[in-house]
């Protein structure tokens, strides 16, 4: 079962859930809705507290797409109406903050809320 995580720039949110989602060992991916070169400096740093790897690139909606084909779920996380509808079997709408200019405090706050929903999304998968 293939499952998107997405948010505007695939710099923070959706990019912190597709790692906490292949720890929990789902089939994971994020994207954002419009194009960005990096992601945060931030999401490197708290995710590392967690012994976890992120990817290195953002990716757009379209490419993740092209390249991976179809989803069965798509997760949006707060991209406030700026998510595109991508066809999938389920779509589920999480109101997730993007930690954008906040102390890293709130990062982890976020991050930790992320790594409690997804790990709720993928026990309700077993």
């Amino acid at each position: 079962m293939k499952i998107l995580f997405v948010c505007v720039h695939n710099k923070r949110r959706s990019v912190m859930a597709e790692a906490f989602g292949r720890k929990f060992g789902l089939d994971a991916y994020s994207a954002g809705v419009e194009k960005t070169e990096n992601i945060d400096d931030m999401v490197f740093k708290v995710m590392s507290e967690k012994n976890l790897k992120i990817k290195k690139r953002p990716q757009t909606i379209d490419g993740v797409v092209k390249e991976v084909g179809n989803f069965d779920i798509v997760v949006t996380m707060g991209c406030l109406g700026a998510c595109p509808l991508v066809p999938a079997k389920k779509h589920i709408a999480w109101n997730i903050e993007d930690p954008a200019d906040k102390d890293i405090e709130f990062y982890r706050k976020v991050r930790d809320e992320i790594e409690d929903k997804v790990r709720e999304l993928a026990n309700s998968l077993k």
